[in-house]
């Protein structure tokens, strides 16, 4: 019989919402014509762009390590957590609007403009400092919010329906649009104009939904008294076998080459919203998708799950590189614009499982460190998960900047004007490439060692320590009451 903390909900109706307006605002951005604002707009050099990527990345990798033994070692009446994402999260909203401003306070100058170039690398650097704190004490956060690990599931689960069913990509969509009505003078605006308007308009709005979230969460997983040592962080981490095949499993995929597929979409087949328009059928797939998750989960291990989702969509951008590498079929709209709406129509069968199953994969793996070890560490953890990773997407941005230029891409050409050449290599880069070089990321995921039965045994045990935590707190509570009076 299973214990009452694994069955009992403990996230009530009002920070269920909450939950998923988090969720929603975390897409609710135009960051994915993050490219088109820095080279079109602001017009920062793409190499100089990567070199900046390069340092601010490898100061993101440094920071990581003291910041997360600064938040392991946090203990308040508020929480472990939430005291750094209540205080900190609007004036860092305040100060990250400062990056759509960039086009106001540097217009018409080129894109090797040593001020501009400052001012961007000196933003990135403390933009990353400060975001290091929310970044790590939101996923601890996340990954606290409940003990039944059920629960959290289906809260992932009912986040990630809804923010699609709400619109999480109206901006995007909106976005797509109004650049093509402005590249085609239908619509006489700036587009620093556009990109000003809109990106503030989702940073706040985004920021008051992740705020209201931060204010009504609690976090209910016990933490251990004591607080973890630096050496209790990388002992928690190096015997973390889950842990371990996950950030391989990133590291091995990360190694995939790519570029935005937005980009093959305005300057190969010359529109940023037929991205927008091909994915219309499968809108109804992607939200029926997150129904099957449930029952996949009784009948089939998360393990199985996470590989199956990784094979299937591979495949479907195969083939769509495969077709669209035969006569020049890339370049034809009559022909890539269906291709493409049928791989988005059978891709989204599974969308509710890539974005599920590697969150509580995540969270699992944090569990077993408490398990295992006897205290949380979610901040190291965390790092951990994120350090070779971030230290390989340092690299690799970089070498993305440098492959533009490689492939023959001018920056700030006009659409659909950039050589055979470039253009080749922007569809490849946005479907096939990726696939082909990131292939390795799967081995990892056979070897992943919580089956149905750990999983079971782990929960128990995890139920019966977090109630005796509980009552050691509560006792000292009375303690300190009866010495006070």
């Amino acid at each position: 019989m299973k214990d009452r903390m694994l069955t009992r909900r403990y996230v009530g109706n009002m920070e269920t919402a909450a939950y998923i307006a988090q969720d929603f605002a975390a897409s609710f951005s135009i960051g994915k014509y993050g490219n088109r604002f820095i080279w079109d707009v602001v017009g920062i050099d793409f190499k100089i762009n990567g070199i900046v990527s390069l340092f601010t990345g490898a100061w993101d990798i440094i920071n990581d390590t003291f910041i997360s033994t600064i938040v392991d070692r946090t203990r308040t009446r508020w929480g472990k957590f939430r005291p750094y994402l209540i205080w900190m999260k609007i004036p860092l909203t305040l100060f990250g609007m400062l990056y759509w401003f960039m086009p106001l306070f540097f217009p018409n100058t080129s894109t090797t403009y040593l001020p501009k170039l400052i001012y961007f690398f000196a933003f990135s650097v403390i933009n990353e400092t400060a975001g290091t704190f929310l970044n790590i004490s939101q996923t601890g956060l996340l990954a606290t919010i409940t003990p039944n690990p059920e629960e959290r599931v289906r809260l992932i689960s009912q986040a990630k329906f809804f923010s699609r069913f709400l619109g999480e990509q109206i901006p995007e969509w909106t976005m797509g649009i109004l650049i093509d009505l402005i590249n085609s003078k239908i619509i006489r605006m700036k587009l620093s104009s556009l990109f000003i308007g809109m990106g503030s308009l989702t940073a706040v709005l985004s920021a008051a939904m992740t705020f209201w979230f931060y204010l009504v969460s609690r976090e209910r997983v016990m933490q251990s008294l004591e607080k973890p040592r630096v050496i209790d962080g990388l002992k928690a981490i190096i015997n973390n076998k889950p842990l371990l095949l996950i950030v391989l499993s990133d590291f091995l995929a990360g190694f995939g080459i790519s570029q935005s597929r937005s980009d093959y979409y305005i300057d190969v087949l010359g529109q940023a919203s037929l991205q927008t328009i091909v994915g219309i059928p499968a809108y109804p797939i992607l939200n029926i998708s997150y129904s099957f998750v449930a029952p996949l989960r009784r009948k089939f291990t998360s393990k199985k799950l996470w590989i199956a989702e990784d094979i299937w969509t591979d495949m479907c951008w195969l083939t769509v590189f495969g077709i669209g590498s035969i006569n020049k079929n890339f370049m034809k709209r009559k022909v890539m614009i269906p291709v493409m709406m049928i791989e988005e129509f059978v891709e989204m069968w599974v969308y509710g499982l890539r974005h599920v199953i590697p969150d509580e994969l995540y969270n699992e793996a944090m569990d077993y460190c408490e398990w295992k070890n006897g205290y949380r560490v979610e901040a190291m953890t965390g790092v951990a998960k994120g350090l070779v990773t971030k230290m390989q997407a340092v690299i690799m941005t970089s070498v993305k900047s440098f492959i533009l230029a490689k492939i023959g891409y001018v920056q700030g050409k006009e659409i659909g004007t950039q050589s055979y050449r470039a253009k080749w290599w922007l569809f490849a880069l946005g479907t096939g490439i990726p696939i082909i070089t990131s292939a390795f990321g799967i081995v990892p995921k056979l070897f992943y060692p919580i089956d149905k039965k750990m999983r079971e045994r782990m929960y128990q045990d995890l139920a019966e320590r977090r109630r005796l935590v509980a009552d050691e707190v509560r006792q000292k509570d009375e303690n300190a009451v009866k010495i006070a009076e």
